[in-house]
This record gives structure tokens, sequence and C-alpha cells, in this order.
């Protein structure tokens, strides 16, 4: 948590202000209004989402990242709801959501795994996750994310732990990823849009 309000309280936007690629080509997929933030940060998603006309909870550890979300929601104009929470005590509740947003949101791999299982209870039949995160095979570009290979994530590995979904979108791509300070270059992510039936 130190961390990131660390990071967090650095001047600007850590990872800018404009929304992740991936999520703005697959938001439309999701039906209904209902959206849950895992690990939002400074609020560059939720704040897009609630342009979009979605009704959104950021949640994160960071209580210095969310105020600067409730500010880049003021100023774009958009209403978002923050909960300051450590993801490894954070109740989702069951089948409230129509749809959960999961970018770059690393954890370690006890605490990912039951947050994730979590995550699947919370959907609503027919809700959708959408998830972007580092491979592995980032440690050789150096462009951004953990340092710690057990915070990484691959698409068998989030398969298994997703059990329950339906996978409409699986893979792992290598792309440009261009956000703020910290997300910039060539880099190895695993891209998800998973339903529940």
């Amino acid at each position: 948590m130190l961390l990131w309000n660390d990071r967090f309280s650095e001047p600007g936007y850590a990872y800018g202000t404009q929304p992740n690629d991936f999520l703005t080509e697959v938001s439309h997929k999701i039906d209904g209004t209902n959206v849950l933030s895992v690990g939002e940060g400074e609020g560059r998603n939720a704040v897009y989402l609630a342009g979009q006309g979605f009704a959104v909870t950021a949640i994160d550890s960071a209580s210095v990242g969310l105020r600067k979300a409730e500010a880049l929601a003021y100023e774009s104009g958009v209403s978002i709801q923050t909960i300051v929470s450590d993801l490894a005590d954070y109740d989702p509740r069951f089948g409230v959501w129509d749809g959960i947003v999961s970018i770059f949101c690393h954890l370690p791999s006890t605490i990912r795994i039951n947050l994730h299982k979590k995550l699947v209870d919370s959907l609503k039949p027919g809700g959708v996750l959408i998830l972007e995160a580092y491979t592995p095979a980032q440690l050789d570009y150096k462009t951004g994310g953990p340092k710690q290979l057990d915070f990484f994530m691959t698409l068998e590995g989030l398969q298994s732990e997703l059990s329950g979904l339906t996978f409409e979108i699986a893979r792992e791509v290598e792309r440009e990823i261009h956000e703020g300070r910290y997300h910039n270059g060539q880099s190895a992510v695993v891209q998800l849009l998973a339903r529940k039936l």
C-alpha cells in the first residue's frame, strides 16, 4: 500500500489519464450498468467507463490514488464511487456486477487466486470480466509491470483461476503500450473477456 501511495503522490498521473486500449476495445460487451474496477489506481479506466454511462465502483488499497481518481472524475464531469480496501480482504458480494474490470492489477498469486474466485462469484449471469495483465515474458522488455515472477499472469493460469466463465477473448500478445511514465513500450500481455453464463 505504501509503495502505491508513494507512486501516486508523484506529480501528474503515473499511468496517464487515458483509458487502457483493450478496455476501450471491448467495454461495449458489458450488458447492464454496474461495473467494478479492481486495482483502479488514479481512475483513468473508471472515469472512462463512467463517461460511457456505467455506474462504476473503483477499488484500490491506495487512498492517494483514489483521491486523484475522484478529482479526475470531477474534472471530466462524471461520478464514480471509490472504496479504499486491501484486495486480500475485499468482499465484492455475490451476483451483483454486470462487469468487472481488472487492468494491470498485479497481486501475489495467493491473493490473486482467491480474489479471482470471488470475482467470478460476484458477477451476475451474463456479466463479463475484462482483464489485461503482463505475462512473464514482460521481464525481457522492462517497459512496465512488476519485478517478481509470482505477480505475472498467463492465459493457462487464468483459465484455471477463472473457472466458471466462458472465454470470448483469450490471448497472449505482444503490443505497444503507452500509458504514462510507467507503462511505455513493447510489452507482453494477456487479454481476456470472459462471461458468466
